[in-house]
């Protein structure tokens, strides 16, 4: 089981950031509405730069003038299971204190991908 971590991220506009654990880095999407709670709920989800592992515990203050300024919270976090994984989807099995269960990121174009949850 690999880990995973939400961070609610109080930026120039909220959004969530989804990280997954995946190849020695966290691959990161930023999801301007939040993760989906509900069964076919979908969510733009914009992959971004992957980040070290040990920001998978980060919270508090990214200053002013810094990329991403603004206050970060872990709004979950827990472990993954990856069912399966192709250029055009990745199928996850999340066991978090809120996300739990199967989601999937489905890839649309470029940068942007969709969070599900099946």
């Amino acid at each position: 089981m690999s880990r995973f971590v939400v961070q609610e991220h109080h930026a120039s506009h909220l959004h969530w950031d989804f990280r997954l654990e995946k190849d020695g880095v966290l691959k990161s999407w930023a999801v301007p509405k939040g993760p989906p709670e509900k069964k076919m709920i979908k969510r733009l989800a914009i992959q971004v730069e992957d980040h070290d592992l040990d920001y998978i515990d980060f919270e508090g203050e990214i200053e002013e003038g810094e990329y991403g300024a603004g206050t970060v919270n872990i709004w979950d976090k827990g472990s993954y299971a990856l069912e399966s994984e192709s250029k055009k989807s990745i199928v996850l099995d999340l066991q978090g204190s809120r996300l739990k269960g199967r989601y999937s990121l489905v890839h649309l174009k470029d940068k942007q991908w969709l969070l599900i949850k099946l």
